[in-house]
């Protein structure tokens, strides 16, 4: 029988894993990823500036990850920066700060690599209340501005033109994020979540027939990934937020097969009958 710390891991993994893969949907859709990752990033200084103030470590990156992405919209529209630039800029920059936070606080023990990898066989019962009550939250407001939100990642002006107001859908998104973000560092880790949010939502892209279908996948693949990730943790003694996300590349690679055999023996055939 499993102990008690590694069912709760697969719980919450599972948890986080079920919500990342339908927005990490929208992300390759928009070809995101470094918004991803500029997200989590900042959730390093959301950590230091909890330790600062002592308030919950959660709402705190939440809150900064927020803040992050209103100044993101709020740069765009300048249209100084190109989008990629602003995100490394962005980036980098609250990943240093947070860091040199960190740093002067000498009062304080931080395991820096458990808040960059995560530390999924330590959660709690309150951090499984957390992540499902945060997660069914996020999905609830997910599937309301699915509409609006799809349509402005097809065409932003055509979504505008049907009155779908794809500003606030981006908005919205944007804190669905930063919602997710929170909820998922301490099980995977700040570095880890991007991966967690696009390589199922890759793998499930080559195998679904419509939108919501991928959605669906991605959820599921994501959390077939978590519990292959950490069996293979525990058979191995490998570190398990990193085990977790080989098990989703894995399963990226096998979903390659069928594709690249399918396409060889097309070829072949028309080869063959080719004079």
């Amino acid at each position: 029988m499993l102990d008690d710390f590694f069912t709760r891991a697969i719980l919450a993994g599972v948890g986080v894993a079920l919500v990342a893969g339908p927005l990490g949907c929208f992300i390759v859709w928009r070809r995101m990823a470094y918004f991803g990752d500029t997200l989590s990033h900042a959730a390093l200084l959301g950590v230091a500036l909890s330790l600062l103030l002592e308030v919950n470590t959660t709402l705190a990156v939440f809150v900064v990850s927020a803040v992050l992405s209103l100044l993101l919209l709020l740069l765009r529209r300048r249209e100084t920066l190109s989008s990629d630039a602003l995100l490394g800029l962005l980036s980098h920059s609250a990943l240093a700060v947070g860091l040199v936070c960190l740093a002067f606080m000498t009062w304080v023990r931080m395991d820096l690599l458990g808040l960059l990898f995560g530390d999924i066989l330590a959660v709690s019962r309150g951090d499984i209340a957390v992540v499902y009550l945060g997660g069914a939250a996020v999905l609830a407001v997910l599937c309301l501005i699915w509409r609006p939100l799809f349509a402005a990642t097809v065409n932003s002006d055509l979504a505008a033109a049907e009155g779908l107001r794809p500003e606030r859908a981006n908005l919205l998104f944007m804190l669905l994020m930063a919602a997710v973000i929170a909820i998922a560092m301490k099980i995977v880790g700040v570095l880890l979540i991007t991966a967690l949010l696009i390589i199922p939502a890759a793998t499930a892209r080559r195998f679904a027939q419509n939108p919501e279908q991928m959605a669906v996948f991605a959820a599921l693949i994501g959390a077939l990934a978590v519990i292959s990730g950490l069996f293979g943790s525990l058979e191995w003694d490998t570190p398990s937020g990193p085990s977790i996300v080989v098990a989703a590349l894995i399963l990226f690679l096998a979903s390659l097969v069928p594709l690249r055999l399918g396409k060889g023996r097309s070829e072949h055939g028309n080869a063959g009958g080719n004079p």
